[in-house]
């Protein structure tokens, strides 16, 4: 696969993902400063990883977000929650998952990614 086809390919999981109006805004805010980073994520973590066939995209979203908890990434931890319920991780699965996180990633991390969680659930039930 070329370059071209991998970002072809790693939009479209992009989009699947996260969102249609997630990706339309990041490409609308995309400025020539930005636009080799927003390349690079669309062919190589969309295009390339998100692709690969050895994990369901529910699979994925649980790691990322594990992941994005030990990090302390906010932002997009509230990103990756709304994906992860479009990939079919359930509130109980995710539930789970924060209180797993808060042994190996630390009480405080958790506690956050909680109060993340409700915001973005409430956001969703609204509506918003």
């Amino acid at each position: 696969m070329d370059e071209s086809e991998r970002h072809a390919q790693g939009m479209k999981v992009r989009r699947a993902v996260l969102g249609g109006d997630h990706v339309d805004k990041a490409v609308a805010n995309t400025t020539p400063f930005i636009e080799p980073f927003q390349d690079l994520i669309t062919r190589y973590a969309w295009g390339e990883i998100w692709t690969r066939p050895g994990l369901p995209r529910a699979t994925r979203s649980l790691i990322t977000l594990a992941m994005l908890i030990g990090l302390n990434r906010p932002e997009e931890i509230r990103m990756h929650l709304k994906a992860a319920i479009r990939n079919g991780v359930t509130r109980e699965q995710l539930q789970e998952l924060l209180l797993h996180s808060s042994v190996y990633c630390g009480v405080p991390a958790a506690n956050d990614a909680f109060h993340i969680a409700q915001q973005v659930f409430a956001e969703m039930d609204a509506g918003r």
